[in-house]
């Protein structure tokens, strides 16, 4: 019950921050079933741009339980443009909890802990049209229990 409490209080918590933002673009999302992210799952999100004039920031969140084994997560993100040809593609080592004193980083209830990392600032979009972002756990794990929820963030750089 109180994980479950605890989960739609972050929810409302990164709906309401999202909402503040004028220059936010795109938002989402997706939980994890039994809050284990497999090898075999690739998260996908699509994105809108139209305005090509304009610079992005684009943000990976991530959601994870305290008893998740490691102080890091390393994920690979796979950039595609409109035609379905591979912009960018790089590995992201992100920092989940202090690796020295093991004390968890990110907005925390109870034992849940929200982190939203910069992965790609200043991004350049050729041509308006939907865009994709495909995640991937690149821990050398089949299965990596401690994660809830992957998602991804596309705002308007500061100027």
């Amino acid at each position: 019950m109180r994980k479950g409490l605890n989960l739609l209080v972050g929810l409302a918590l990164l709906a309401g921050l999202a909402a503040c933002d004028a220059n936010q673009v795109y938002e989402k999302n997706l939980e994890l079933d039994k809050a284990v992210w497999t090898v075999q799952e690739k998260p996908t999100f699509e994105f809108d741009i139209q305005d090509t004039t304009q610079r992005y920031d684009i943000y990976f969140n991530i959601r994870n339980e305290s008893m998740y084994g490691y102080y890091n997560l390393y994920v690979k993100h796979t950039l595609l443009d409109p035609s379905g040809k591979r912009m960018s593609q790089l590995l992201h080592q992100m920092l989940l909890m202090d690796p020295q004193t093991g004390e968890p980083r990110g907005q925390g209830s109870g034992d849940i802990f929200d982190h939203q990392f910069l992965a790609l600032r200043q991004q350049k979009f050729a041509q308006p049209g939907t865009y994709r972002v495909v995640l991937e756990q690149y821990m050398r794990q089949d299965q990596l229990p401690g994660i809830m929820a992957v998602g991804v963030r596309v705002a308007k750089a500061a100027q």
